[in-house]
Formats: C-alpha cells, sequence, structure tokens
C-alpha cells in the first residue's frame, strides 16, 4: 500500500510547478521503488532467482536496477548490469535481423531473393517460392525440426526439403526457430564468414559492445545459468539444445548479452542508426526493420525479425503505442522499444519457473508497463496513476 501511495503523490506532486524539486526527488523514489518491489515479488514466489532491468531512451539509460542472484542462494554472487545472460530468442533481433539487415544495406541480398540463391539444396522442391522476406517475418511455412548431434546442418536442410507447406508460404504466421537458423547459414555462405564473426565486425564492436558474445570465455560468476532439460542450472554453455548441436552459433539462439551493452543497442535504435556519432544504420534501415511487414486479422503485426503485435507480445505492457516493437527470450529475457514515446524497456532474468508461463508473460508486461508509467510523458503517467497495481 505504500508504494502505490507513493505513486499517486508523486503524479499529484509533479503537477504542482512550484515545488519541482521536491517532485523530481519523489520520482527518482518511485522509480526505485516500483520496478523493483515487482522483481522482489517474482524473486519470493520462485518464478526467478533474480532480475536486471534497464530503461532508457535516444540518451541512453535513465534507470536501472539489479535485484537477487545468480541461484536460489543466499550465498550466491549478486546480480550486476555487468552479469552476461543467456538471451536465447533475442539472437534473433540483436544478431541476426541486424546481420541481414546489413547485407541488405550493403545491397548483397534483397527480400525478395529465393532461398535458392543461397540454398541450391532447395532446388526442385516447394521451397522454391520462400523468399528472405518469409524467413523474417515466419510467413514461410517452415516447421522446427530436431536436429541431431552428427552433420546438424545437413540433417535440418533435409528435414526442411521433406515439409510440404508451399500452400502457407507468405500468407500465414508461424514462429519456427528454423527461419533463423537459415538466415544465419545464409549470411554465412553470402559472406564466408561465420554469424558470430561477422556480427562482433559489423555491429558490436561499433556499438562498443565489448562483452556481448557468442560462445562466452568469462568467468561463469559472471554469468546467469540457465536449466537444461534435466532441470540442473548451468551457466555458459547456450541452453537451447539446437543451439548446442550446431556449435553454440546459430541465427535463432546462443548471444550472450548483459544490460550494460544491450542499452548501447536499443540507443542505437532510437537514435535512427547512430550511437555516439557512430553511424552503424542508415535511418532507412531501421525504419525499414521496423515497419510492419506481416498482418493477420490485426492480431498478428511482425516486422523484420521484431515482433509488434502477436501472442508473444507481453513486454508490450498496456501503455506501449502502436508503433512500439521488441521481442522475447525463453531463458528469461525480453526488450520493447517505443520510438513514438522515446522509450525503451530491457528485461533480462534468472528464471527458474518454466511452467507457468502466464504468470512469467504478467512480470514482462507489469514491468514495461510501470516503466513506461514512470518514464514517459505527464499525460501517460496521469492516465495510468490509477489503475497499476503493485503485487
Amino acid at each position: 500500500m505504500f508504494i502505490a501511495r507513493l505513486i499517486v503523490l508523486t503524479v499529484l506532486t509533479l503537477s504542482l510547478e512550484p515545488t519541482l524539486s521536491l517532485a523530481d526527488d519523489l520520482l527518482d523514489i518511485g522509480r526505485a521503488a516500483t520496478i523493483d518491489v515487482v522483481l522482489e515479488n517474482a524473486i519470493r514466489r520462485g518464478l526467478i532467482a533474480g532480475g536486471v532491468v534497464a530503461v532508457g531512451n535516444h540518451t541512453g539509460q535513465l534507470y536501472g536496477t539489479a535485484q537477487g542472484r545468480l541461484y536460489p542462494d543466499a550465498a550466491a554472487p549478486a546480480l550486476t548490469d555487468r552479469t552476461l545472460f543467456d538471451t536465447a530468442s533475442l539472437t534473433k533481433v540483436f544478431a541476426t535481423t541486424p546481420a541481414i539487415m546489413k547485407l541488405l544495406e550493403q545491397g548483397r541480398v534483397g527480400l525478395l531473393d529465393p532461398l535458392t540463391l543461397w540454398f541450391p539444396e532447395f532446388e526442385g522442391t516447394n521451397r522454391e517460392e520462400t523468399t528472405i522476406l518469409n524467413l523474417l517475418t515466419h510467413t514461410s511455412g517452415i516447421n522446427d525440426v530436431e536436429i541431431p548431434q552428427n552433420d546438424p546442418l545437413q540433417s535440418l536442410l533435409e528435414k526442411t526439403i521433406l515439409q510440404d507447406s508451399s500452400a502457407t508460404i507468405g500468407n500465414h504466421f508461424r514462429y519456427a526457430d528454423i527461419n533463423f537458423i537459415l538466415l544465419g547459414e545464409l549470411l554465412k555462405r553470402v559472406t564466408h564468414t561465420p554469424l558470430n564473426t561477422f556480427c562482433t565486425e559489423e555491429i558490436f564492436a561499433p556499438l562498443g559492445m565489448a562483452e556481448t558474445t557468442f560462445l562466452p570465455q568469462a568467468d561463469v560468476s559472471t554469468i546467469a545459468p540457465t536449466a537444461g532439460q534435466d532441470s540442473l542450472m548451468k551457466a555458459g554453455v547456450v541452453q537451447d539444445i539446437n543451439a548446442r548441436r550446431l556449435g553454440g552459433v546459430a541465427g535463432h539462439a546462443g548471444l550472450f548479452c548483459n544490460a550494460s551493452d544491450l542499452n548501447r543497442f536499443a540507443t542505437m535504435i532510437l537514435n535512427h542508426g547512430t550511437y555516439n556519432g557512430v553511424q552503424v544504420f542508415t535511418e532507412r534501415v531501421i525504419t525499414q526493420m521496423t515497419s510492419p511487414y506481416f498482418y493477420h486479422n490485426g492480431k498478428i503485426v511482425r516486422g523484420l525479425g521484431w515482433d509488434i503485435s502477436s501472442p508473444f507480445s507481453s513486454p508490450r505492457g498496456s501503455y506501449f503505442s502502436d508503433m512500439s516493437f521488441g521481442h522475447t527470450g525463453y531463458s528469461g529475457c525480453s526488450i520493447w522499444i517505443d520510438p513514438e514515446q522515446d522509450v525503451y524497456v530491457i528485461l533480462l532474468t534468472v528464471r527458474l519457473d518454466y511452467s507457468h508461463v502466464r504468470q512469467f508473460n504478467k512480470l514482462r508486461s507489469d514491468i514495461s508497463t510501470l516503466a513506461v508509467s514512470i518514464f514517459s510523458t505527464p499525460r501517460i503517467t496521469d492516465e495510468i496513476a490509477g489503475d497499476t497495481k503493485i503485487p
């Protein structure tokens, strides 16, 4: 009740122009208290062992907090903004999608290029009509497959060829990791450079994301663990089994990153491709990447790689605009970015409970809703003050 009253008091104080310094002080308290208490509640309920939140705009981080520990053990190291997390499917939007956009920017591929240009294995099959655009928007109709340990890539391609999904190409959304596995391999065939090397040279290094990597070599005491199929918590090894069988570098999963580095990426997006005076992408490419490319009954909207509105959009919360976009990761990570309101929200967690999906999605939603209510415009703050509930 105290924290709920504090939020209302903060909103009321902000409306009193003569007491600006008091309002600023109360706003600072509210920033820490409201988001921290949501994380602490999730830790108390056993949903996560800990979490890191970063909120910012085009100038960079405005607020950050780290609650909890690497493991549900009082003796475990505390989380910080430098803790590395297995970002799972955020790999799709922090590595693979921007890497493909870099190839588009360089004129080396086109969105409507058929896969057969780079995968001759698909010639004469029902995959001849599948394009790069279909992979980026999950409209290829290709289903996920389990990849064996022996000759994993060749086995994946053979299983893909055997699928008969030509009728759904381009007109049906079906989220599947295989789309981005193929994109990662496509990039390697176009550039003759592995995905991890290309991303480091073309994206991470220019942004100063020095700790972002596939196959992390850092001390495991600085890496958040994930639960394996045996439910044991392991650090430094990608959680996704198909990514592991592909050697730890794959287009759908495998990237490890921390909040400090992700702040840089999100800030670059809100600065139309530029960070600290370095142009990583042109403004046109950023707009192209985050614009809607697929609609379905108004319920599913996808950009290139990025989610705009779908059943996976829980980090959108209640108050991000229709222009916002983001993505989630199975390991417990998510990001949502809103150019219209000039705000981004990053959530990285040590996820313990994978069975209560609805509760975890509510955590993502609550963090975003609170962040927008605190760090967006006074109009948004006034609108939210009455109906945001703290657990």
